[in-house]
C-alpha cells in the first residue's frame, strides 16, 4: 500500500517501476529498515529535501524488509542508502546518514527549484 507522509511516497516491489523508474521528474530513494538508527538519524534529512524541494524531486523511501526484491536488485547491502534516479536511471548513490550537504551537493546539479 503506498503511503504519502510529508510529501514522502512509500513504495514497494510491486510500485517501484511506476513511482520510481517511470517518473518524470528526478526521485530520491531512501533504502532503510525500522530497525536500522542511522536510518532514523537521516529520516529528517530526507523529510526536508522532500519540502525543500517538492516542486522539482520526488521523494520516496522503500522498507527493505518488506520489499527484498528491489533491494536485492540495487545490491542494496547496508542501510540507509539513497539513490537518486532520473529518467529510470540511477545515476548516484549515498551509503550510510550522509550529511544534508552532501546529498543537496549531488541533487543540485539535476533538480530545478
Amino acid at each position: 500500500m503506498e503511503l504519502l507522509i510529508l510529501g514522502i511516497l512509500n513504495v514497494t516491489d510491486s510500485s517501484f517501476n511506476k513511482d520510481v523508474l517511470q517518473s518524470n521528474s528526478p526521485v530520491l530513494v531512501d533504502f532503510w529498515a525500522p530497525w536500522c538508527g542511522p536510518c532514523r538519524m537521516i529520516a529528517p534529512v530526507i523529510s526536508e529535501i522532500a519540502d525543500q524541494y517538492q516542486d522539482s524531486l520526488k521523494v520516496v523511501t522503500i522498507n527493505t524488509d518488506e520489499n527484498p526484491t528491489t533491494a536485492t536488485h540495487y545490491g542494496i547491502r547496508s542501510i540507509p542508502t539513497v539513490m537518486i534516479f532520473i529518467g529510470g536511471k540511477r545515476i548516484d548513490t549515498f551509503v550510510g546518514a550522509v550529511p544534508k550537504s552532501t546529498l543537496l551537493e549531488a541533487l543540485i546539479k539535476y533538480i530545478q527549484n
